[in-house]
């Protein structure tokens, strides 16, 4: 293809520089070369943009198409015979045959593009829009011959009613009716092929006998009106019922789509909430045993720092339910919300406290370079007191060991905001959606290093949305990330 392009190319640019044909008069052919190759670089380009959905809808127009049509390829011939033998015993033998080798010339054409629809296994839109223009030139061709065919009948006959030729066009114009409605387009310059015959024949009558009112020719061409407004109204109801059936197998494969999407958030859901109990579970589990048979009773302080792991083990499996909860609440939507003017660098340092424990036994410092001590915004104290408990202790979890956190609390450009830079391991690019999706994480693996649900920031997105802010992030691999939380214009702001 991009080398039938360059050809064409090649042929404009010598016309721009002046090639021309002498006739009786001086004729330029750069425009009409140029116009010729832009309209087949516009067919062959046409379908970049088209989507796979798109695509998917035209690939089993055309094989519906064609497929039908070589279903009925004994029916037509059948058609083709009885109405050539007719032809050539009433009108004309020589005529009757010319015609049969044109309508096998165009069965030829449409079988051969048939068999590369058939074959076409891409997904290409290009591809498939020209296809489709290959559909569309074989059917003309065939139509353009039935109509050629009855037409030079129906110049035999003379002024008549022409029951004959017209019986043909109608019997061709209702079966494209039935079986081309696959394709509109398609129907359509069939229709019009057709149609255009079918009125041409009495008007031509009427152009050369010029009959009063009362003749029956004019009787003639009313009926055959009457007849167009019949085939044109049952394609109307064929294309009618095809494309309801497309719109219905397409909200099918919707649905397919959305119960495979929930089937794997389903199977994250039990793989994520099965590894997240089982780990503290089995620890809890297996430090009470050790406490129940006594084996150390006589050691206080091992029966002390296991009852200390077993209470670390209680508080991550508090938090997955608590988790879980919100989710619930989130998904169903009976999340509340207490608003009112929150301080946000008080919010911020009980945040800190909170997570001092975690943070010194990881041995990560926590700094807030920069703090606005009279910031405040509409919110939730409790929902942003978890909001900023998130960021941090995700920021303390990826840090690398005697790492830095540092935290910032002011303004820009009239919007409050909040920033949590670690300088730990970082993000890969393009993991948007597994950052805040739900039951997702970077590391999904059994053996993953670093424990979770994968709802957190995914409850925290929703948080900030239901507040009217953002929450992004900017990050780079071995050099850490920075979370940034921006707010609306609040009291302060």
């Amino acid at each position: 293809m991009r080398n039938n392009r360059t050809a064409l190319r090649r042929v404009v640019d010598m016309t721009d520089k002046g090639l021309e044909v002498e006739t009786d008069h001086q004729i330029e052919l750069a425009p009409y070369i140029s116009r010729a190759y832009h309209w087949i670089s516009t067919i062959l380009t046409h379908g970049e943009d088209m989507s796979d959905a798109e695509i998917a809808r035209l690939r089993k127009q055309m094989r519906d198409f064609v497929n039908g049509g070589q279903a009925l390829y004994w029916q037509r011939q059948g058609m083709y015979f009885g109405s050539v033998l007719l032809a050539g015993y009433y009108y004309s033998l020589s005529l009757a045959v010319l015609c049969f080798l044109l309508f096998q010339l165009t069965e030829l054409i449409d079988n051969r593009t048939s068999r590369i629809v058939i074959k076409w296994q891409g997904n290409d839109g290009i591809t498939a829009t020209r296809l489709h223009y290959m559909l569309f030139v074989s059917s003309a061709l065939s139509s353009s011959s039935v109509s050629l065919f009855a037409f030079l009948i129906a110049r035999m006959e003379g002024p008549s009613p022409h029951f004959t030729p017209l019986f043909f066009l109608f019997t061709a114009a209702l079966f494209a009716a039935v079986n081309n409605h696959q394709m509109p387009k398609i129907l359509i310059v069939r229709l019009v092929c057709y149609g255009f015959v079918f009125l041409f024949i009495p008007i031509y009558d009427l152009w050369l006998v010029k009959p009063p009112l009362d003749n029956p020719l004019w009787l003639y061409f009313f009926t055959i009106l009457f007849v167009l407004y019949f085939v044109v109204d049952c394609s109307m109801i064929f294309l009618r019922l095809y494309r309801q059936g497309l719109d219905q197998l397409d909200e099918l494969r919707l649905e397919r789509d959305r119960a495979k999407a929930a089937y794997e958030v389903k199977s994250q859901f039990v793989s994520v909430v099965s590894h997240e109990l089982r780990t503290p579970l089995t620890s809890i589990l297996g430090a009470l045993g050790l406490l129940i048979s006594g084996a150390f009773a006589k050691e206080p302080e091992r029966a002390d720092r296991i009852l200390d792991i077993a209470h670390k083990n209680s508080k991550r499996l508090s938090s997955l339910i608590n988790d879980l909860l919100d989710l619930q609440k989130f998904e169903s939507g009976q999340m509340t919300y207490d608003f009112r003017p929150v301080n946000l660098s008080a919010v911020m340092n009980e945040a800190v406290e909170s997570i001092g424990g975690f943070a010194d036994s990881s041995k990560i410092s926590i700094n807030i370079v920069k703090k606005d001590e009279n910031l405040k915004v509409r919110a939730d104290h409790d929902r942003m007191l978890q909001v900023f408990a998130n960021l941090l202790s995700n920021a303390v979890k990826f840090s690398n060991e005697d790492g830095r956190i540092d935290i910032s609390v002011g303004t820009k450009d009239g919007k409050a905001f909040v920033s949590v830079r670690d300088y730990g391991i970082g993000i890969p690019e393009n993991s948007r959606a597994l950052v805040f999706g739900k039951f997702s994480q970077i590391d999904s693996s059994d053996h993953r290093v670093f424990d979770g649900s994968g709802l957190g920031m995914s409850i925290t997105e929703q948080i900030m949305q239901a507040h009217g802010g953002t929450i992004d992030y900017e990050s780079e691999l071995g050099k850490g990330t920075t979370f940034t939380l921006e707010f609306p214009p609040g009291p302060n702001t």
